[in-house]
Formats: C-alpha cells, sequence, structure tokens
C-alpha cells in the first residue's frame, strides 16, 4: 500500500514539474515574442522614415537605407534564435497554430494568445524582412531566404517556418509598400517608383489568389492588398492624367506635384485647425448658455 502510495506521488510530482516547465516556457515565449514584434515595427518605420528623409538628397538611397534595417533585422534574428531549444521537434507546433492570425476574443485562453503571438511574431518579421529586400532588390523575397535567415551559421534551421506564415506575412508587405509609394510619389522619381510598386503589388495579389482556398484567412488578407492597391492606382492614375496637362520637363513637373501636395497639406491642416478652434469656440458658447 505505502509503495502504490509512493509512485501516485511521484508521478504527480513529474506532472508538477511538466506544467511548470510549460508554464516558464510559456512566459519566455511570450516575452520574445512581443519584443521581436515590436523591433520589426521599428525596422519598418526605419526604412519609411530613411527612405524619405534620403531620397531628397540621394538618387539611390535605397542600399544605405537597407543596409541599416538589416542590421536592426539582426537584432531580431538573434530573438529567434534564443527560441531554438524552447520549440525544438513537437514544441513548435504544441504552441504555435496556423489558423490563428487575428487577436483571439476576450476571455481566450492562454494557449491561444500565446499560438496568436507567435504567428504575429512571424507575420511581422517576415513584412519588415520582405519591405527590405523589395527596397534592395526590387522583387518579392523567397520562402528560401526567409528560412536561411532563421538559420544558423551552419545553415541548420530554428525551426520549420510553416508556408501559411510565410504567404501571410507577405500579405503584409503588400501595406508598407502603399505607403511607400504614396508617401515618395511628390519626391523626384516617385511617380516612376510608384508605376513599379502598383505593377509589383498587382502582381502580387494576382499569384497569392491561387492559395486562397487552401490557407486560412488569406482571403481577408487578400481584400487588405486589394484596398492597398485601389489606393496606388488611384494616385498614380492622378499623377498620370494631371502630369498629361502640362507639356513640361519631368523635373519640372516633379516639382509642380510637390508643390502642389506641399500646398494641399497646408491648407487641409489650417481647415483642421479651424474646425478644432470652431468646435471649442461652440463649446465655450454652450458653456455660457
Amino acid at each position: 500500500m505505502g509503495t502504490h502510495r509512493e509512485s501516485v506521488v511521484e508521478a504527480f510530482d513529474e506532472f508538477r514539474q511538466e506544467i511548470d516547465e510549460h508554464h516558464d516556457r510559456r512566459e519566455r515565449l511570450i516575452k520574445i515574442s512581443r519584443d521581436a514584434t515590436n523591433l520589426s515595427k521599428k525596422v519598418i518605420f526605419l526604412l519609411h522614415r530613411a527612405m524619405t528623409e534620403e531620397s531628397n538628397n540621394d538618387s539611390d538611397p535605397s542600399l544605405r537605407v537597407v543596409r541599416r534595417g538589416r542590421e536592426k533585422l539582426r537584432e531580431v534574428q538573434a530573438l529567434y534564435a534564443q527560441i531554438r531549444l524552447e520549440v525544438q521537434a513537437e514544441r513548435f507546433w504544441h504552441y504555435h497554430r496556423s489558423s490563428i492570425a487575428r487577436p483571439p476574443r476576450v476571455g481566450s485562453n492562454m494557449a491561444n494568445w500565446l499560438a496568436y503571438m507567435l504567428n504575429a511574431f512571424n507575420f511581422r518579421y517576415i513584412e519588415a524582412l520582405g519591405f527590405a529586400h523589395y527596397l534592395e532588390h526590387g522583387t518579392l523575397v523567397s520562402y528560401e531566404d526567409v528560412q536561411l535567415s532563421l538559420s544558423d551559421e551552419n545553415g541548420v534551421p530554428y525551426f520549420t517556418l510553416p508556408k501559411e506564415d510565410y504567404l501571410l506575412g507577405l500579405s503584409d508587405v503588400t501595406g508598407e509598400l502603399m505607403r511607400f509609394a504614396i508617401t515618395g510619389i511628390a519626391q523626384k522619381g516617385g511617380r516612376t517608383r510608384a508605376r513599379e510598386v502598383c505593377a509589383f503589388v498587382r502582381q502580387c495579389k494576382a499569384g497569392k489568389s491561387r492559395f486562397t482556398p487552401y490557407v486560412r484567412e488569406l482571403s481577408k488578407k487578400q481584400a487588405v492588398t486589394s484596398q492597398s492597391l485601389e489606393k496606388i492606382e488611384d494616385a498614380v492614375y492622378a499623377i498620370v492624367v494631371r502630369g498629361s496637362e502640362y507639356d513640361i520637363p519631368p523635373d519640372m513637373l516633379d516639382d509642380l506635384i510637390a508643390q502642389s501636395i506641399s500646398t494641399f497639406s497646408s491648407t487641409t491642416s489650417a481647415k483642421s485647425r479651424l474646425v478644432q478652434r470652431d468646435v471649442r469656440s461652440g463649446d465655450d458658447y454652450d458653456d455660457e448658455i
């Protein structure tokens, strides 16, 4: 009887130890996921800001900007190296769910939240890497390149990147390309660059449409990509139509577009301040009444 009791106690001690290890591992993964997601977002902001600032002074600033971005991406890759021991073998699939691409509902268990954070971890990294790759090469980053970036110096992957994460992450790149094309359209060479981005995003949307029936959440990502493509097409269409009205050299047209956008932005800001002042005045009037 005593031996049986001791064996039961030992079994439950092993269960307790396994559960404690699971919770500790989960906390470490959550922290790493948050840090990596924030770093990837900072890389994207860095690329946008640097391209906007340096395009005015350099005819081809992309290489220098991408170099700065890739230095930051190495920090994210170092965080991936930290989770290598945490997600060995089947552990990765235990903490990862390819179907979770949106935040779970309030009240969902921690397993769902952790799976979402690991997915967001991959999505943001692929988005930042894909954006940097396009700025440098003008092409789509391949699955092999992404997997190689998540490998050690010997080429051994930290884990096998799910192809669903790769496709969903690439869908987020199109949103950054839309911002890149529109914000830089007033700069020198911005009109040509916007056309190139427009054609590239259109090809990406068409290429990923064949995978929509097989990857959950991809259809919703495709809808967002369609909205981004529509915004780029509207901007390019407006520039082409208005540009055809002026028989002037391209450099002068770039200056004219930049001046027009600057004037529009100033007017919009002034109107916004007037509206805010009128609202405050109306509030004061209501208080007096």
